[in-house]
């Protein structure tokens, strides 16, 4: 029987989650037959994220490092210079072309890569997908949390620091972003019942995850509307461009800020006053946990991945599946809130 999203679970997702804190991931209770000595085979495994080379992506790589350590199997990330949906696509071809045994995504976007990752299907490759719960053409998606419950965690942090009243803006990285989108909907519902004086100011602020693109749309934002005393970040990026803005302008304490952050990226602003909370998962564990369900796929034990299934990872322990109708769509409860008191606890 499918396990669904209990009122008792979406409060443990709204709650400050369980994400690993530092340092490599705790794998001791990580099943032992997804190793190279179990299968009996070494499986191509690559992991194709939106961006190389930010802060979010690197802790993603310990985890397929790690993976790759704990397990023997051949597994690496790779990723295009710039968020770029067609340089994603190309990237995936290339894999294709390779014959690798199986694609791990975080797709920029889902539209953009439903073509391909077909592609990959028809040719017998498997494939798993992280912060894409509309996605079509995978054998599993695995995300941290309810993306809903994300969000209004994100919401209630910024509306009291608001008083509950007035003006904010929100970020994504693209449009077509399922999982943030998905961050803001929730956040904004959230807003609606429970902070009714407050409204967003603008539509959503595209920053394609990128901290100076944040910086400059959110700089324009407060120049256009002066009155905008709130700043709700989906992309991890904007804890940096808003804490910046926030710094330069001396608006601490008059515009707050509440979003998807690191403390390797967010910690000076956290630190200094700048902007007061972050939110995040663990993507070392979220690259570790794909990569774990490949293995799986590939050994033809699809079967066993269902709700209540426990990856060994923290954040990963129950899996849930919040949609019956959708039962290769699977939730965590990964993901922790940071302020400068509890930020020395997040390495990365």
């Amino acid at each position: 029987m499918l396990k669904l999203l209990s009122s008792a679970a979406m409060a443990l997702v709204l709650s400050l989650g369980t994400a690993s804190a530092e340092g490599p991931l705790d794998t001791a209770k990580v099943r032992t037959d997804l190793t190279a000595k179990a299968t009996g085979k070494t499986y191509s495994i690559a992991t194709v994220v939106k961006v190389d080379g930010i802060a979010w992506f690197d802790r993603m790589r310990e985890g397929v490092k790690q993976f790759k350590a704990d397990t023997g199997q051949d597994t690496w990330e790779v990723g295009p210079s710039a968020a770029d949906a067609a340089a994603q696509v190309e990237i995936i071809e290339n894999l294709i072309a390779q014959g690798v045994d199986a694609i791990c995504v975080v797709p920029f976007s889902v539209e953009a890569v439903e073509p391909v990752l077909k592609k990959a299907r028809d040719r017998g490759i498997v494939v798993i997908s992280h912060e894409a719960s509309n996605i079509q053409n995978v054998d599993f998606d695995v995300e941290a949390f309810d993306n809903k419950a994300y969000g209004a965690k994100l919401m209630e942090v910024l509306g009291k620091q608001m008083g509950g009243k007035g003006k904010y803006v929100a970020t994504v990285g693209s449009l077509t972003s399922k999982s943030q989108n998905e961050w803001i909907d929730g956040a904004v519902e959230y807003q609606k019942k429970n902070f009714p004086d407050m409204a967003l100011a603008t539509n959503r602020l595209e920053t394609y995850d990128d901290a100076n693109q944040d910086y400059n749309k959110l700089k324009e934002a407060l120049t256009t509307y002066p009155d905008v005393t709130g700043i709700l970040g989906a992309p991890m990026p904007t804890s940096a461009g808003a804490g910046r803005l926030i710094a330069e302008r001396n608006l601490k304490s008059k515009v707050f800020f509440s979003g998807t952050g690191l403390v390797s990226v967010a910690g000076q602003y956290l630190k200094n006053g700048d902007i007061n909370y972050i939110q995040f998962w663990d993507p070392a564990a979220a690259g570790y946990a794909m990569n774990e369900l490949a293995v799986m796929v590939l050994q033809k034990k699809s079967a066993d991945i269902k709700a209540g299934l426990d990856l060994g990872l923290p954040g990963y322990n129950s899996l849930l599946v919040p949609d019956a109708a959708k039962s290769n769509l699977l939730f965590g409860a990964g993901w922790v809130g940071v302020n400068s008191a509890n930020m020395a606890d997040y390495n990365f």
